[in-house]
């Protein structure tokens, strides 16, 4: 996986707290809008890119990764003011683009509901109508893997499994390839090695060994893939 903007804690977005018993359990803060949007702007270029991939560690229902989607969906609609097919493309590589870690389930449920909202609303506002299912089914899918309930100190699930984000490929225009990698295994490159993670900037790189690996698919059809390989 290259290289990842990684994104302060956060949590809610329509309130301060949703109980005090959360802070003192779960350490729970809020960040408002203002200063989500004053701490973006400093990586403004990044958040402009459609393919510049963020995490937010403890990620609650998502105050920076909305608004980083938010700009995202700003350049798909400058870049394909017409051009549905290529707009719905471009709006699926973006939430690809997004990841998140949070201890509560229903953090993370609100997360993921949240990012959809995000581009749903963005697709009604362009073509005055709703996405089509299976625009929406394709961002689920993706959102139900890179928001991820688990620990980002110990750097794994509840179940006390490694946590593993996919790495979502465009090829061809119109196919994703995805790659999986252990989080731990991409942090400990960053914390021990000097070498920089996929480059294509001519130097010696380190490229991780994904642990699982599906072929490319249609990127309105993300979820076939998992499903043909568990079928085998």
């Amino acid at each position: 996986m290259a290289s990842v903007f990684v994104l302060p804690e956060t949590t809610h977005y329509n309130q301060v707290v949703k109980s005090r018993q959360r802070i003192i359990d779960h350490g729970e803060v809020f960040t408002p809008p203002g200063l989500v949007n004053d701490m973006l702007n400093l990586v403004a270029h990044e958040c402009e890119r459609i393919d510049s991939r963020f995490l937010e560690p403890a990620c609650g229902d998502g105050n920076f990764l909305a608004e980083v989607l938010r700009r995202k969906l700003l350049t798909v609609d400058t870049k394909n003011v017409r051009n549905r097919d290529k707009w719905e493309r471009d709006a699926i590589l973006a939430i690809s683009s997004l990841y998140g870690i949070d201890l509560l389930a229903d953090n993370i449920a609100a997360c993921r509901d949240r990012l959809l909202t995000v581009v749903s609303d963005a697709y009604a506002a362009r073509f005055k109508a709703p996405p089509p299912d299976e625009v929406v089914q394709a961002a689920a899918y993706i959102l139900s893997k890179n928001i991820v309930q688990g620990d980002a100190l110990t750097l794994r699930t509840l179940q006390d499994r490694p946590i593993v984000f996919p790495e979502w490929s465009p090829i061809n225009g119109s196919m994703l390839k995805r790659r999986d990698f252990a989080y731990c295994h991409l942090l400990e490159h960053a914390h021990t090695s000097n070498q920089p993670l996929f480059s294509d900037l001519g130097e010696d790189v380190f490229v991780p060994t994904p642990v699982d690996e599906y072929p490319p698919c249609h990127y309105l059809k993300v979820g076939d893939a998992e499903a043909s390989i568990e079928r085998a």
